[in-house]
């Protein structure tokens, strides 16, 4: 297949970026033809980006009607796979050029005014669709801009209801979670065209086993922005009455706020934060922790890191928030505390801490729910399957193709005739297209 990926930015950066890239690449390997339509580039991992993505086309600031009708017909994807992208221009061109278009759903973006579903004052979740209520009372149309100049921004609320009902025109919405699908529903999406697809990390070698030292080690990997709850994690580390050392692997807006914080609360000498590390270099503090927290205040999608914490057999201590619950059990493989309880929140670090066999219980089982339900090769296999099936749809329905499209899936039916099978099946798997198109840039 030819799968044209759409995303905001080119290289390294977050959860979204980790995603789109090494499901490009594997699905590269199984021998896909893979090009990306992008935003500016991040500066992180360019080389690994160019090297997966060998036909790439880059948009500009604004007016991009032409350059997306040109990657189109340039790329003539058989599947445009999108995954962070709020251009209107962008996704209507999309949307009129009547390719199978699919949507990975990373985060609140497409319906949150503020893309992160809580109010960054009272720091209360919001549980309500996309309406009047986002511009008044909840002032969501003046959000911080991270972007240089002026401290904040205008958002539209018309724009964002046009970013709604363009991606409602899609052919399929991929969540990670019942949670996210929640949310699509009571914006308007038809559930018909909703799949859960939880966005596995690709493991490359297995991971040791945590040796839960005596240094009381506790991990936290992640963004240091307001909504990922750092400042919350200090809070409730300040009441443990044990020696423990907590690593923060992560950078951020919130980061200067969260290391004075930490000073405040006299947690200088047993609170270190290491910024932003490689996969690689994180293996280390995994290898030696005794347990992982998550302190997202935020709605979060899937919270994947944890998946990652419980690799290593760790056990994982979170607040209730967002998708999390869907693969953290209370008092199975982590304890689910109630969000902003920083009292609870303590107690259960401190229980993991003070009984290792405890520990060890729940972190081998977290272990084991990884290994039964997250597996990376299956997630993909799931996808191309999907991609075959949205192939086969739009094929047996001529008005929504064009001609030239149409005419060259039905040469390649064979090919994905084979893919056309239920998710998880572990035939779904992979298909060749050794055509190329020369390099765009």
């Amino acid at each position: 297949m030819r799968l044209l990926f759409v995303h905001e930015r080119l290289g390294a950066m977050a959860g979204a970026e980790v995603n789109a890239y090494v499901t490009a690449a594997e699905l590269r390997q199984r021998g896909h033809t893979i090009g990306l339509l992008h935003g500016p580039s991040t500066g992180k991992s360019e080389p690994a980006w160019h090297e997966t993505f060998s036909e790439r086309f880059a948009l500009a600031a604004r007016n991009n009607v032409q350059l997306t009708q040109a990657a189109v017909d340039q790329f003539d994807p058989d599947v445009v796979y999108v995954h962070k992208m709020a251009d209107l221009a962008v996704l209507r061109t999309l949307v009129e050029s009547r390719t199978p278009l699919v949507r990975m759903v990373h985060d609140h973006d497409i319906y949150c005014m503020r893309s992160y579903k809580y109010h960054p004052l009272t720091r209360k979740i919001c549980a309500r669709p996309a309406s009047g209520f986002c511009v008044f009372p909840c002032g969501a149309s003046l959000v911080r801009n991270h972007h240089g100049g002026w401290p904040f921004r205008w958002v539209s609320y018309l724009k964002k209801k046009k970013e709604i009902a363009l991606n409602r025109r899609f052919h399929r919405m991929l969540v990670a979670t019942d949670y996210m699908k929640e949310q699509l529903l009571r914006n308007g999406f038809d559930p018909g065209r909703i799949e859960i697809h939880p966005p596995v990390p690709r493991y490359l070698e297995a991971a040791a086993q945590s040796s839960f030292s005596a240094r009381n080690l506790i991990v936290y990997a992640g963004q240091l922005v307001r909504g990922k709850g750092v400042d919350v994690l200090l809070q409730s580390l300040a009441q443990l009455s044990i020696p423990f050392q907590c690593v923060i692997l992560g950078d951020g807006s919130h980061k200067e706020y969260c290391q004075s914080l930490s000073r405040d609360l006299g947690l200088q000498e047993r609170v270190s934060f290491k910024g932003y590390l490689a996969p690689e270099l994180m293996r280390s503090f995994y290898a030696d922790a005794s347990l992982a927290v998550m302190s997202s205040v935020w709605p979060e999608p899937f919270g994947a890191v944890g998946l990652e914490a419980m690799r290593y057999g760790l056990p994982v201590v979170a607040f209730d928030a967002g998708g999390i619950r869907e693969w953290l059990i209370d008092e199975v493989n982590g304890f689910l505390v109630p969000l902003m309880d920083r009292a609870k929140f303590a107690h259960s670090v401190q229980r993991l801490l003070q009984n290792k066999a405890f520990a060890r219980q729940m972190g081998a089982r977290g272990r084991q729910l990884v290994h039964d339900r997250f597996n990376f090769s299956r997630y993909i296999s799931d996808l191309e399957a999907m991609f075959a099936r949205i192939i086969a749809e739009r094929e047996g329905s001529p008005s929504g193709l064009q001609s030239n499209h149409r005419s060259r899936i039905q040469k390649a039916a064979p090919r994905y005739s084979s893919l056309v099978v239920a998710p998880g099946d572990p035939s779904a798997f992979s298909s060749t297209n050794s055509s190329k198109l020369p390099l765009s840039s």
